[in-house]
């Protein structure tokens, strides 16, 4: 029975991989379950491994060193390809007040980390350690080390210890405190999903109204002059003249007084464009459906699937000219576009067409339009945009006196967000299907966390046994303080949607299972916007103020 007890507790690939799966599937299996209806999810995977370590069930250090990263990296490239599409557009809808909550976080946790110093008068080393653990930073704990190491010569090993006895409760304590604004603010769901159902009418979709024309002074006026004119995106796809009969329109299509338009633009352009053109008018989609007798209109939403039509322009398919059709919106990543003539069409883009029913058939051929074509993965796009990641993560930015870096997980996460936004130009298919990103993420996620716990168990009980308890509770300081008092100030003061705040304090803890937690309770992609908005920055803070923070006990 040498074997068996070999592939339990050897150092071999298979005992590894045995041993990371038993972790997975222990810890998932716990995370189902729930106390008074709160459960801890799959963080319940650091503790399993936590548990194995222990008791002598560990694995190689360089795979199990690997194996986590890889599925860090995998987690954030996961999250940054979702929501690139959506990224820098919810910058500017408040971006710099969420980045500016999370420095304010950065700096209050440093700034607790040097009290509890002073206070106890443990060593500036281990404090930054207990501080990296506490706000789950494995970049500022390698920039802590590498600093001390390069400035002394020597390692001091009880910065990583800090780090293993605070991280846990990090962990949990970042939870703990999502749950605990939850109630402490009287969060109710119901009324924050109206908010964001509010919030994502204003800002992304796109409205379709009937309107009067009329504006004598822009009568005989084309559409494309109107447009230029009023500075505003909108669409006219069809046009009902006081004499005669339903008809397309396009840039070239001259308005006349008394002429019936169908109108689409977004949300915040829609009372500018109505007060410029005319007044609204109650008319049916059956009135508007009808051309002549011989044909009808029709609109259908079409999806983009050839790879030859990603990152082409509106203006070089030329549809309108070819097919008599009209393109009225754009639906990416859930956001509604107004398609204008430099547009960029991506595969996996809806389109909404408007036309004669044979001609929209016609334009669905050029398109794709098959769901088939989308559930074939795209691995280039994913493994180019890694490798590029990992690069861009090894540049080194500032040198105090350790080089700061993004680090495994910045450089990746930054890498996918613009490959999601701006991949098109380069002929990337970033398009990738909902349950094919989520698999990708929750396998990542899990991966680290595994590792994680397996290389904090061996010595963690020694450590808090001799001493290293009190650790666990200036970690806990550290982490629940600034996050419960950053947390009010931007519910409060500022308003924030709790969805958009879970995402935002689980980006300033720079934590993946925070944000795992966040995903689960919200639904939606509103916690993963707030992390990503924030992480890139705060990541540089965190390996910038470690090191500094290392250099005051030299």
């Amino acid at each position: 029975m040498e074997w068996l007890y070999n592939l339990f507790f050897g150092q071999s690939i298979a005992q590894s991989v045995l041993v990371i799966a038993l972790v997975i599937t222990i810890g998932i299996m716990l995370g189902k379950l729930k106390f008074r209806g709160i459960s801890l999810g799959i963080t319940w995977i650091l503790f399993v491994g936590i548990a194995m370590s222990h008791f002598g069930m560990t694995i190689n250090p360089e795979i199990r060193h690997f194996a986590q990263e890889f599925g860090l990296i995998l987690f954030v490239f996961s999250i940054g390809l979702q929501v690139g599409p959506s990224f820098f557009s919810s910058f500017k809808q408040g971006g710099m007040q969420l980045v500016g909550c999370a420095a304010a976080i950065v700096l209050l946790g440093v700034v607790t980390a040097g009290v509890i110093h002073l206070v106890t008068g443990t060593p500036i080393p281990t404090m930054v350690g207990i501080l990296s653990g506490a706000v789950t930073n494995t970049p500022g704990l390698g920039a802590a080390q590498a600093a001390y190491a390069d400035t002394t010569g020597i390692q001091d090993p009880n910065i990583a210890m800090g780090y293993a006895v605070a991280y846990p409760l990090g962990v949990v304590g970042i939870i703990f405190s999502l749950i605990g604004l939850r109630y402490l603010l009287r969060i109710n769901f119901e009324k924050e999903n109206e908010g964001l159902a509010a919030l994502s009418q204003e800002h992304k979709m796109a409205e379709k109204f009937s309107v009067e024309f009329t504006n004598q002074l822009l009568d005989g006026r084309s559409v494309e002059y109107i447009r230029d004119l009023i500075n505003r995106q909108f669409v006219i796809s069809r046009v009902l003249p006081t004499q005669g009969e339903l008809m397309m329109a396009d840039g070239e299509t001259k308005l006349h007084v008394g002429d019936r338009l169908r109108l689409i633009c977004q949300a915040e352009d829609t009372e500018a464009v109505i007060a410029f053109l005319g007044h609204t008018v109650e008319m049916s989609d059956e009135e508007w459906g009808h051309n002549t007798p011989n044909a009808t209109f029709i609109s259908r939403r079409i999806l983009i699937t050839k790879p030859e039509i990603n990152g082409k322009k509106f203006i070089d398919l030329r549809l309108r000219t070819k097919y008599g059709i009209t393109l009225t919106r754009v639906n990416r990543a859930g956001v509604d576009l107004i398609p204008y003539q430099g547009l960029e069409l991506q595969v996996g883009d809806r389109v909404m067409v408007v036309g004669p029913e044979k001609a929209v058939d016609k334009v669905a051929t050029v398109l794709g339009n098959s769901l088939k074509k989308l559930n074939e993965p795209n691995l280039v796009t994913i493994f180019v945009g890694i490798a590029l990641g990992v690069l861009l993560g090894s540049i080194p930015l500032l040198n105090v006196p350790q080089p700061v870096k993004l680090g495994l997980a910045g450089g990746p996460l930054i890498l996918a967000i613009l490959i999601g936004r701006f991949g098109t130009h380069f002929h990337l298919v970033t398009y990738t299907t909902m349950s094919a990103n989520l698999m990708l993420r929750e396998i990542g996620i899990a991966l680290f966390l595994a590792c994680v716990g397996l290389g904090a168990g061996e010595g963690f009980v020694d450590a808090v046994v001799g001493g290293g308890y009190r650790w666990i509770g200036y970690g806990a300081i550290i982490t629940i303080l600034p996050l419960l008092i950053v947390g009010t100030f931007a519910r409060l003061a500022l308003k924030m949607n709790y969805y958009t705040l879970m995402g935002m304090l689980s980006g300033a803890m720079t934590d993946p299972p925070a944000l795992a937690y966040a995903n689960g309770v919200a639904g939606n992609d509103m916690p993963a916007v707030g992390y990503s908005t924030v992480y890139p920055v705060v990541m540089f803070l965190r390996v910038l103020t470690a090191q500094i923070f290392i250099l005051f006990a030299l």
